[in-house]
């Protein structure tokens, strides 16, 4: 049966307008909850995502629930802080991170994004990635997280250096969108 709506379950205002935006054209109406889920410590987003995605269903239990966990790993730091990376920035913020990878010449980064779709039978994962590198210090007021310390290959501005519009047509989470899109669109 095609999913025609569903619950976007974030308390993050940002991230919902662009998955809102996202599934737009495919007919799928999306609204957001903030419900304070409880997350696992992995540094494997899909890991986390996948924990967030069953526990927010069984909160909400009524309709297909959408959940996001996004990571970024640090090549010189062998992967860490993956998705992590929202309770290093809670202690050191984006100028910290910069500042720590100045010990390190490889300043090399991996953005991902998964999105876990689950309906309370079956549980869909949808990743998107953007290779890149963290910046020497934050740039940029556009977005929010860490975009400010992340030039994505092939660019020379930040993430928060971009308009959103900019932004969603490379992003990892445009990427992770654009795979659920097509998997949505398929349903129809």
């Amino acid at each position: 049966m095609p999913i025609t709506q569903l619950t976007f379950v974030s308390s993050n205002e940002e991230k919902y307008r662009e998955i809102r935006d996202g599934l737009h054209s495919c007919g799928v109406k999306t609204e957001r909850v903030a419900l304070d889920v409880p997350e696992i410590q992995s540094l494997d987003p899909a890991q986390v995502a996948a924990h967030k995605a069953r526990a927010a269903y069984a909160a909400l239990g009524s309709q297909a629930v959408l959940v996001e966990d996004t990571g970024l790993s640090v090549v010189a730091w062998k992967g860490f802080p993956g998705a992590l990376i929202k309770w290093v920035l809670g202690t050191i913020g984006e100028e910290g991170l910069c500042r720590q990878l100045d010990a390190w010449d490889d300043r090399r980064a991996i953005a991902t994004v998964v999105l876990c779709l689950y309906d309370g039978q079956e549980l869909r994962t949808f990743t998107g990635q953007a290779t890149g590198i963290i910046t020497d210090r934050p740039r940029g007021t556009h977005g929010f997280g860490w975009d400010s310390i992340f030039q994505p290959d092939g660019y020379s501005i930040t993430y928060g250096e971009m308009p959103r519009e900019a932004k969603m047509t490379i992003s990892m989470r445009a990427r992770a969108l654009a795979a659920l899109r097509e998997f949505l669109l398929a349903q129809r």
